[in-house]
């Protein structure tokens, strides 16, 4: 199908970083014209006078699996978050609870214009996560979580070793690559606090024998560091380094608490993190120097976490804050707009190694994007606005009105076309009140941990 926009302000996000008053053209999935006027035949014409177009966003830490646990761990310290709230309610999942986490979540996700994600599950049932994503149109690398290790993990959570890696391997043969490589698999340790050396070293492994990536958690939490020194004898990130694992395949969310050794290794070794800032200060962890990090040429994208910590997947809230929170210790130019406006479409592309396929609108890449209108009175006046900063400082995910991803309209004037929004919604409920029923038995039995 040939499908021609008309008539958009659109933010390219090429290296000129041009935003003009134009069209864009569409054809088997990817941008085939941008310019200001396109006379063609097209299958489909879509008027978007007074609207902005944008690169749909990359989101590079995401937990599909707890989307269910939004508001149900609010107001805790990151470990107590995570043992008695998080681990339990992802050890009580079934098949059908964690299809509709999943499907929640990228519904948010796509009607905030979020094309591409970095997606973690938890150990049971990952299958019926990525039919999810199959189903829906996302764009996603994602994995199921690894942990065979730790203190406080219910026993449903606890691996061994070798099961772990089975099953991986297995997910990874089946779905990485689909769909002409819309979904791709990652291996996902969870922590280096959650997982044996043994399992570490053999992830690194088989990451370099598949060509994939490794999404980890690491430094995100100043009792999460002391943990790991106490130990494995060194910090996290120096850690990994000692291992094997620091490389330009590693995917590392968070990393709030680093020191001068360790963000070396992650500049030389090409790293890729991902900032969350609005997880980080719900849960009281800190925030990156993210300043510190972009001057040592870092690789930095943004995330938003999990609902469960969040508690919304919205990027423009995550842009927003990005920016802000480094301004009053590093003063009013140290997060401007447009490196954070970047750091949410070609940074994101960058971590997954997809620069050259997403993250701009730029003939040749694959056609994901997102059409707004901000004819509203929270983004007006616009006249003598810088467009992007305009994006960041203003707007919200509630003025997204159309998302394409591969070329495909997901939503078009805030209507899901990949799923049934009420039903997702109901189906969500029944299954946390499922989940809520299962842990307060389990509670009441002594059997979490």
């Amino acid at each position: 199908m040939r499908r021609l926009i008309r008539n958009a302000e659109i933010v390219t996000m090429n290296k000129e970083e041009e935003v003009f008053v134009g069209d864009l053209l569409i054809e088997d999935g990817r941008i085939a014209e941008i310019a200001p006027r396109i006379d063609t035949h097209a299958d489909q014409v879509m008027d978007a006078t007074g609207k902005t177009m944008i690169p749909g966003f990359v989101q590079t830490h995401i937990h599909l699996c707890q989307t269910l646990f939004r508001g149900q761990a609010d107001d805790l310290e990151l470990l107590d978050w995570l043992r008695k709230r998080v681990l339990p309610l992802e050890a009580a999942h079934d098949e059908d609870s964690l299809y509709y986490s999943a499907m929640l979540g990228i519904g948010e996700l796509i009607a905030g214009g979020t094309t591409s994600i970095v997606d973690m599950e938890t150990v049971h049932h990952t299958e019926a996560a990525f039919r999810a994503m199959a189903e829906s149109g996302i764009r996603a690398l994602s994995g199921k979580v690894m942990m065979d290790h730790g203190e406080g993990v219910p026993p449903a959570l606890m691996e061994d070793t070798a099961t772990s890696i089975q099953k991986s391997v297995q997910l990874l043969e089946k779905w990485h690559n689909y769909d002409n490589g819309r979904l791709r698999y990652a291996f996902c340790p969870r922590f280096v606090v959650s997982c044996t050396e043994e399992l570490l070293i053999q992830v690194r492994d088989l990451a370099e024998k598949y060509d994939v990536m490794i999404h980890t958690h690491a430094s995100e939490n100043k009792g999460e560091i002391e943990l790991v020194e106490k130990e494995r004898g060194m910090r996290n990130v120096l850690y990994l380094d000692k291992i094997g694992l620091a490389s330009p395949r590693l995917i590392l969310a968070h990393c709030v608490w680093l020191n001068d050794a360790e963000r070396q290794v992650i500049r030389e070794r090409g790293v890729k993190v991902s900032h969350c800032p609005g997880s980080n200060l719900k849960l009281a962890s800190g925030y990156a120097e993210i300043p510190q990090l972009h001057a040592c040429d870092a690789k930095v994208s943004l995330g938003a976490d999990g609902a469960a910590c969040n508690n919304n997947l919205d990027m423009f809230q995550e842009m927003r804050l990005a920016a802000l929170i480094q301004k009053p210790l590093h003063g009013p130019t140290s997060m401007p707009a447009r490196e954070v406006f970047r750091m949410a479409t070609l940074g994101g592309a960058e971590a997954m190694g997809m620069a050259d396929e997403i993250g701009s609108l730029e003939v040749g890449k694959k056609a994901d994007l997102a059409i707004l209108n901000l004819n509203s009175f929270h983004s007006s006046p616009y006249v003598g606005v810088d467009p992007i900063s305009r994006l960041v400082y203003s707007a919200k995910s509630s003025d997204v009105e159309t998302t394409i991803i591969d070329g495909k309209v997901v939503m078009d004037k805030k209507v899901m076309k990949t799923m049934d929004k009420d039903k997702v919604i109901r189906e969500s409920n029944r299954a946390i009140r499922r989940l809520l029923d299962r842990t307060a038995k389990e509670d009441a039995l002594g059997t979490h941990a």
